[in-house]
């Protein structure tokens, strides 16, 4: 099953540099991340997928040994969050992923993908519901000989509610807690409209995952799913419905 975090590519690590900080004042937190690193490639828009898939990028096993376009990825975030109410974040990501010269001959324009999203987190007082959730906008630079079956632009996004129901010791966690959850995701992979017929490009897709967990400490979560989705092709035809359960379990020391 294909959910929100598959539109991004989660996980993806590069080789890199950056600089990060944090500055408290009291309730207040104000947070920066700024990096340079490893960049995508012609996979994005070249892949087994048949459209523009950006976690593509991470089949490529040359990326800790050097940048496809010569030039590094730009990630930046800026935060702000109040210990009362809420965490706001804004993030960007973005350079250039093609080979558009070769010993200074020039191959092809410089082709962009850059990313913007924004993600908030809070927990709600004295019910303590915890709330969190973040968009992000995609927009690529794909070759003209492609067809519009490679989109060139993207959005999609997640809010997830967790609802503690129990909290008091448990076969010897002292704090562990049971909760219910409540997933919502939505991709469409083909933001726009048809140069031939004017018509809609219809492909996406959303899904709502309600959930039980049980979080014996802080650090670690087990979580079992349901998963209901639907997904609708790049025609618009009747949209296919797809159900199951999944179980997973977090941790970290």
């Amino acid at each position: 099953m294909v959910s929100y975090i598959h539109m991004l590519p989660a996980t993806w690590s590069n080789a890199g540099f950056g600089l990060y900080g944090k500055h408290y004042d009291n309730d207040w937190m104000f947070g920066y991340e700024l990096y340079l690193s490893g960049s995508f490639n012609n996979s994005i828009v070249d892949n087994p997928e048949n459209k523009t898939f950006l976690p593509a990028a991470k089949n490529n096993s040359e990326r800790f040994e050097e940048i496809n376009s010569g030039l590094p990825l730009f990630t930046g975030k800026l935060a702000v969050k109040n210990s009362e109410i809420a965490e706001l974040g804004l993030s960007y990501m973005g350079g250039v992923y093609n080979k558009f010269q070769d010993n200074g001959l020039r191959l092809d324009d410089r082709r962009r993908v850059d990313v913007f999203a924004i993600d908030f987190n809070s927990t709600l007082p004295r019910i303590n519901t915890f709330i969190t959730g973040e968009w992000a906008w995609v927009k690529i630079n794909v070759p003209s000989s492609f067809t519009q079956q490679f989109g060139n632009k993207q959005h999609g996004g997640f809010i997830d509610i967790v609802q503690p129901l129990l909290k008091k010791k448990i076969f010897g966690w002292e704090k562990a807690t049971f909760n219910v959850a409540c997933r919502f995701e939505y991709v469409d992979w083909n933001v726009g409209k048809f140069t031939s017929t004017g018509g809609n490009i219809s492909e996406d897709i959303w899904s709502i995952v309600p959930a039980i967990s049980f979080r014996p400490t802080t650090q670690t979560v087990l979580r079992l799913n349901y998963r209901h989705q639907q997904q609708q092709d790049i025609l618009g035809n009747p949209p296919a419905n797809t159900g199951g359960f999944s179980f997973g379990v977090s941790t970290y020391f």
